[in-house]
C-alpha cells in the first residue's frame, strides 16, 4: 500500500526558531562589505608576513606601518578597519586565497 504525504509539509523556518539565528542574521547585516581599497593597501604596503606552510603566507599591516604617510594617504578614514584585515596569499600562484577580517573591525564599520 502506498502512503501519501500530507500537503501541509513546509520547509520554512518555524515560528519558534532559535534566537541565535536571528542574532547572527542581524550581525551580518550590520557589517558593511570590506572596501577594495583596504585589500589593495594590505597587498601593496604589508610589512608583516607569517609563513603558513604549503606556499601560503598571511599578509598584514603593522600598527606602525598604518601610520606611515603613504598608507594613510591610500586608506584615509579606513585605516582603523585595515588594522583588523589579513590576507592569506598563495606564493606559488601569486593570488589571494582568502581575505580575513576580525569581528571587531567589521562591527566598527
Amino acid at each position: 500500500m502506498r502512503r501519501r504525504f500530507s500537503s501541509s509539509r513546509s520547509f520554512a523556518p518555524k515560528m519558534g526558531a532559535s534566537k541565535t539565528a536571528r542574532v547572527v542574521r542581524s550581525t551580518a547585516q550590520a557589517s558593511a562589505p570590506l572596501p577594495g581599497a583596504i585589500v589593495d593597501a594590505v597587498l601593496r604596503y604589508h610589512d608583516e608576513v607569517q609563513d603558513q606552510g604549503g606556499g601560503r603566507s598571511l599578509l598584514r599591516l603593522s600598527k606602525r606601518r598604518l601610520h606611515d604617510a603613504e598608507v594613510e594617504a591610500a586608506l584615509g578614514d579606513l585605516a582603523d578597519r585595515a588594522a583588523g584585515v589579513a590576507i592569506l596569499w598563495n606564493e606559488r600562484e601569486g593570488e589571494i586565497i582568502r581575505v580575513l577580517e576580525t569581528a571587531a573591525a567589521r562591527m566598527a564599520a
